[in-house]
């Protein structure tokens, strides 16, 4: 459950729903029970604000090795998040990744299409081809100016 009291869906790859079997089954607890699978220190149901927490315990030594993370502020939603730009870069279409994140409208799964670093520099590749896909030269290719004007940005 999520903030605004919305139920959050987030799809489960093998190697994750793997990982949670052996722990259902090293703590013998009962998927067919009301009994919540992962518990705060007081034994009740894990909030967002548990989540958050538990991310930022795990980051902070993370970021040793990856610096990048120091600088994150992870919350639950960043899950989420990941998942749809995973989806996306799987080649999943965005109607498909908003229906399966219950999004009630698909400009919130258009965000994810806009933010992702490495699909805009394959995006740019692909666009940088000098020929056409007739094997001629693209007119843009052949205005100098427009080349330098590009490469100073």
């Amino acid at each position: 459950m999520g903030k605004g009291r919305k139920t959050r869906i987030c799809p489960l790859w093998p190697q994750t729903a793997q990982v949670i079997k052996e722990f259902v089954t090293k703590n013998e607890l009962n998927l067919h029970s009301a009994a919540p699978v992962f518990c705060n220190h007081r034994g009740e149901r894990l909030t967002r604000f548990g989540i958050r927490y538990v991310f930022g315990k795990y980051c902070r030594p993370a970021a040793v090795n990856c610096p990048s993370l120091g600088v994150k502020r992870l919350h639950p939603h960043s899950a989420r998040h990941s998942c749809a730009i995973y989806l996306l870069k799987s080649g999943v279409g965005l109607a498909d990744i908003s229906k399966w994140l219950g999004h009630a409208s698909s400009d919130t799964t258009n965000r994810y299409a806009t933010i992702d670093l490495d699909m805009k520099r394959q995006a740019l590749a692909k666009a940088a081809a000098p020929h056409s896909p007739l094997g001629r030269p693209t007119q843009w290719h052949k205005n100098t100016s427009v080349l330098e004007w590009l490469e100073s940005l």
